[in-house]
């Protein structure tokens, strides 16, 4: 057991997004996502939101600013699901990127890790640009 981390953060999903590199992407996805298709590395936490997970990401990730979050484009408008993905990843709106269906997908075929939530809102998909780990503890 370890202290400090957030409980949702598995072994699995810290060794990953410990792997990852500057600029690298994980897409957290809903549960309507096809993930296994899309997935060169796949988690699975279906007892979870992504914007819940999100936040939990964000614990022990910084974001890129180039750019830190995309979202794919609802024809209706961001939906509530979207807003609280936003704000679970600490980024204001108009730096969020939006992509249409098509060009989500394939950004998100290229992320380095695809994690599926049990998200059952529609749009619950975002994909997260890792970005500069720096030391503040002074080792």
């Amino acid at each position: 057991m370890l202290t400090n981390i957030h409980p949702y953060l598995t072994g699995d999903l810290l060794r990953y997004l410990d792997a990852m590199g500057h600029g690298d992407t994980v897409v957290l996805a809903d549960a309507h996502f096809p993930a296994a298709r899309t997935a060169t590395r796949l988690l699975d936490f279906p007892g979870l939101t992504t914007p819940g997970l999100l936040g939990a990401v964000r614990t022990v990730v910084p974001l890129d600013d180039a750019p830190a979050l995309e979202l794919m484009t609802c024809p209706d408008g961001r939906r509530p699901v979207q807003e609280e993905l936003t704000a679970a990843a600490g980024v204001r709106p108009e730096d969020v990127r939006e992509l249409a269906r098509g060009d989500f997908y394939t950004a998100a075929a290229a992320a380095f890790l695809v994690v599926r939530t049990g998200e059952s809102r529609p749009y619950g998909n975002a994909i997260l640009r890792k970005g500069v780990v720096t030391q503040t503890g002074g080792h």
